[in-house]
């Protein structure tokens, strides 16, 4: 499955409303987890079995927890069993269908 998800804490009491050291965190979980995995300005991807990307989606929500009052988590899943490598597959074939719109 692929998931997309961001955590971000709120009542963090900054100033300039920046969560960036938190969800450095979430990030550093996301990395050690050893699945495929990128990082946008807005979203982590990550992919894996339901289970261990689960896993994972609570590791850096919990490691958000201590930057605030509450934290704020938005996931959208791609449950699509017996396929793998699709972190860059979906990415491939979207180029592959402008490249062939354009000719």
């Amino acid at each position: 499955m692929l998931i997309a998800f961001s955590v971000a804490p709120s009542g963090t009491g900054r100033a300039d409303g920046s969560v960036h050291d938190a969800v450095a965190e979430a990030v550093k979980v996301v990395r050690a987890s050893g699945l495929p995995h990128r990082t946008t300005s807005m979203f982590t991807e990550l992919e894996g079995e339901w289970d261990e990307v689960m896993a994972v989606v609570k590791q850096a929500t919990d490691a958000v927890e201590p930057f605030g009052s509450r934290v704020s988590l938005v996931l959208k899943a791609d449950i699509r069993p017996g396929y793998t490598g699709e972190l860059d597959a979906k990415i491939d074939r979207l180029e592959a269908a402008i490249d062939d719109a354009e000719d």
